[in-house]
């Protein structure tokens, strides 16, 4: 189609234009004298076969266009700059079209799974099994409970490079549970709550209108750091404005994340414009967009999760306060370990089926057990003496605001929750305070330290009687032909 466009535009040039010798001024005609031609063009030969088109008829407009005394002997600048931009617009976005039929056609199918089907993961093969992620306890931890409870606000994970970093982020794809959505809903609507439901999804719900449901694997969205502002929180549909005449908003990122996971890798050197669009999300859970005549504001509730190097640059300090927990991978130098990550690597390029049926049903085996501590979590009760314990600790670590508390009380209870029990006790919060309030106490960036566990266990030790529960050695975690 774009190419007939064109076609169309280059036709009605040659019938009518030839390159003036000089542009006119704003508001004057101009004529472009163009040779007679001596015979029709050859697409027309047809037509004059048919008689159609005369030959005389022919010849009198080409009379008229080489004298310049025909009808139509000039045109306005402003018609002529105005014909060519419409027929670009309508050009680029019958391409458009053109690309997006060509992608579907190649793109997946994802079959929208209802509820109590076997859903077949998509991911099957693709994705690193979660479970066979050698080591790092505390991180797969983090990202658990914050699975449990995407309340807490998300997983911050530095380490140096080539520790697993992103792969374990990655691999939690499989750990992710179904969810009801509204059907047709752009905004990925909670049908049950009407609070954090989108604009036009609430109106029919107030309207008494039965909404129909389905449901979807939570959303994964990867946020690349070359992304611009308008792709994160939504622009203009040119293509709806072209074709119908009206305005129309095309949803972002923030939208298609919506009660899911966003995933950003080297956090630390996104741009400052897209950090605080997040910000604006992050703290009241909806991202409005004004611009061009329209408003719009749609929920934007997700679990933020990013991976950073130290050495490369710092966060910024509101960014770095939304994070719930932070965490810390070292290389492991225990040679097992390391070999484990050798062989399970190369199983998994040379021979994904078999790592796949044998881990494929220990993650299924997890995916459950979050769904379970899920629905557990309302009835897991916290001791007002504990939770006046927790507030101890951050008043005497000096920890600026209410977000430690909170974060710390709801990490525990997630993780009461994801044992099968409904009591939160004292060894619940030595094993979450470290990851709840280390990155809490830095108050100066340039001269404080990032990692700041050691004052943390200072303060447990002083209010608790006990220090953090510390991780078991590398050898008891991965056991020599463990994965054999």
């Amino acid at each position: 189609r774009s190419s007939a466009v064109t076609g169309i535009f280059c036709f009605c040039l040659h019938r009518r234009a030839c390159a003036p010798a000089m542009w006119p001024a704003a508001g004057q005609t101009f004529a472009f004298p163009v040779p007679a031609p001596t015979q029709p063009a050859s697409f027309l030969a047809p037509a004059l076969r048919q008689g159609s088109v005369s030959s005389s008829a022919w010849e009198q407009e080409a009379a008229e266009a080489t004298s310049g005394t025909g009808s139509h002997q000039s045109w306005s600048f402003g018609a002529v700059a105005s014909a060519t931009v419409v027929l670009g617009g309508l050009a680029a976005v019958s391409l458009r079209q053109a690309k997006r039929g060509a992608a579907g056609k190649k793109g997946r199918v994802v079959r929208l799974a209802q509820e109590g089907e076997d859903v077949v993961p998509e991911f099957a093969g693709n994705v690193f099994p979660f479970s066979a992620v050698v080591g790092q306890k505390e991180t797969k931890l983090a990202l658990i409970l914050n699975l449990v409870d995407p309340v807490i606000g998300g997983v911050l994970i530095q380490g140096e490079r080539g520790t697993g970093k992103s792969c374990a982020v990655r691999a939690l794809v499989r750990l992710l549970p179904e969810i009801p959505s509204v059907v047709g809903d752009k905004y990925n609507s909670d049908p049950y709550e009407p609070n954090t439901m989108s604009e036009e999804v609430r109106e029919r719900y107030l309207d008494g209108e039965e909404l129909p449901t389905v449901m979807r694997r939570t959303p994964f969205v990867e946020l690349p750091l070359g992304a611009t502002e308008d792709r994160v929180t939504g622009t203009i549909d040119i293509e709806q404005a072209l074709l119908k005449g009206g305005k129309a908003f095309e949803p972002g990122i923030l939208a298609r994340v919506n009660r899911g996971i966003m995933y950003i890798d080297e956090v630390n050197l996104l741009d400052d414009t897209i950090v605080d669009v997040l910000l604006d999300s992050a703290a009241g859970g909806w991202n409005t967009v004004e611009r061009e005549g329209v408003s719009v504001r749609h929920p934007s509730r997700f679990v933020l999760i990013g991976t950073a190097h130290p050495d490369e640059g710092d966060l910024r300090p509101q960014l770095l306060d939304r994070f719930g927990c932070t965490v810390g991978i070292r290389t492991n130098n225990d040679a097992e370990a390391r070999f484990q990550v050798l062989k399970r690597t190369n199983a998994w390029q040379f021979d994904a089926a078999k790592m796949e049926a044998k881990w494929g049903p220990k993650d299924a085996a997890l995916k459950q057990k979050i769904m379970d501590a899920r629905a557990r979590l309302k009835s897991v009760k916290c001791d007002r003496e504990l939770a006046v314990k927790i507030s101890n600790v951050c008043s005497r670590l000096n920890v600026d605001g209410l977000r430690g508390d909170i974060v710390t009380n709801r990490a525990a209870r997630a993780l009461a929750a994801y044992e099968g029990r409904t009591e939160v006790t004292e060894k619940d919060v030595r094993k979450v305070a470290v990851m709840c309030l280390n990155h809490r106490l830095r108050k100066n960036v340039v001269s404080d330290n990032l990692d700041n566990s050691d004052k943390v266990a200072e303060e447990l030790m002083r209010v608790f009687g006990k220090g953090p529960v510390a991780e078991a050695p590398p050898k008891q975690a991965v056991p020599a032909g463990a994965a054999a």
